[in-house]
């Protein structure tokens, strides 16, 4: 057995673990293998140990990498640029990143032109880091009436990035604020607006991301090691 296939088997015993902590179904919550600069050789040996949702950073890289890939979903988790929204379709079946009514009102009208419509995760920036890209809390709620409108983008859920620290407890309260966002936008009953996946957690603290209510955790360095 490899060392990915045992890490990807590690992780996901991890994962089932905080979740019964916190009565939730360890089924509940979707492994997204975050592959940026990993070899197609590790991501393919990784989808043969049981991953079934890639998430990428570079919408070039993920081109680059796509014919040699064995058949699985897709997710782009990078900063998405205005004008590279032509190229998602057809190559990404979620994007996490949607992180203001601009971005979200181009990928709309460039799926309708092409008869598509795209699945979508508004990223929130509970921090308020400027480095950090995503919706303020207190301005998303304006904007959901107007984004739920739009037929060519379908809203799944929320994403977020925590403060890197080495310890996880420090993220938890980011994954609160964020669940609780969540829980408050359901209540509001927009139209076209889903809350079902809340994107949250990575190799540092996926687990802490569970039991504040994950549906997806992105994990990379935990499965196929420190990039180079």
């Amino acid at each position: 057995m490899s060392d990915i296939t045992i890490n990807i088997k590690e992780i996901r015993n991890r994962i089932g673990e905080a979740a019964n902590r916190v009565g939730r179904n360890p089924l509940s919550v979707k492994l997204v293998a975050a592959t940026k600069t990993v070899a197609v050789s590790s991501i393919n040996e990784a989808i043969e140990a049981g991953i079934d949702i890639i998430g990428e950073n570079r919408i070039q890289e993920a081109r680059d990498k796509a014919p040699e890939l064995n058949k699985v979903s897709c997710h782009l988790i990078g900063h998405l640029q205005k004008n590279k929204v032509k190229y998602i379709f057809g190559l990404f079946d979620m994007v996490h990143s949607v992180d203001s009514p601009e971005l979200a009102a181009e990928i709309n009208r460039q799926a309708i032109a092409k008869g598509k419509r795209m699945d979508i995760l508004l990223q929130v920036n509970v921090s308020g880091e400027e480095s950090k890209f995503g919706f303020d809390e207190k301005n998303l709620l304006p904007d959901l009436s107007e984004i739920g409108k739009m037929e060519g983008i379908a809203v799944k859920g929320l994403m977020t990035i925590p403060p890197y620290s080495d310890e996880p407890n420090d993220s938890r309260p980011f994954f609160k604020r964020l669940s609780a966002l969540r829980k408050k936008i359901q209540a509001m009953g927009i139209e076209g607006i889903e809350m079902g996946e809340l994107s949250m957690g990575m190799s540092n603290d996926f687990e802490v991301a569970v039991e504040e209510g994950a549906t997806m955790v992105r994990v990379g360095s935990a499965i196929f090691g420190r990039r180079q």
